[in-house]
């Protein structure tokens, strides 16, 4: 469990430190704006499509280390996948870090797994999610911000 946990803790500052896909994005086709008003964490997630595939997918904004490092690994995990796989995994992360039981259409979370950590700390799982629950609006080209209160 220890060593699970320091994985965990190297992942999150990894990607806090170097966010992958952190950058506003020219002309896309969906856009949503996330807000946590209890950490602060204000997120920005620009979404391109082709052929119902996530073509491009980037994150700006600021937040704390869990909301940056679960953006910049959400963004690496949907490029390439179909609108409804992208779906399902939200639908999976977002259970996992829920839920205390495993529900039977969960998909593998693969290197996300080590976000399901912050299902030990309640409070942080807003923080976690916030990027995700942005993602799904911006795929469904829901108008207005998102937040998580």
């Amino acid at each position: 469990m220890e060593n699970l946990r320091e994985l965990y803790q190297q992942v999150i500052l990894d990607h806090n430190k170097n966010p992958r896909n952190f950058r506003k994005m020219e002309h896309p086709d969906g856009f949503a704006h996330g807000n946590n008003p209890l950490c602060g964490d204000q997120i920005d997630i620009y979404l391109k499509l082709k052929d119902g595939v996530v073509e491009d997918v980037s994150f700006d904004g600021n937040g704390c280390a869990i909301c940056t490092s679960s953006a910049s690994m959400m963004t690496v995990a949907l490029k390439g996948k179909t609108e409804a796989e992208a779906k399902a995994l939200f639908d999976s992360f977002h259970h996992a870090l829920t839920e205390d039981t495993a529900y039977p259409d969960d998909i593998p979370l693969g290197k996300l797994e080590v976000l399901k950590g912050v299902k030990d700390y309640p409070v942080r799982v807003k923080c976690a999610t916030l990027a995700w629950h942005t993602f799904d609006a911006a795929l469904r080209k829901f108008q207005g911000d998102i937040s998580t209160e």
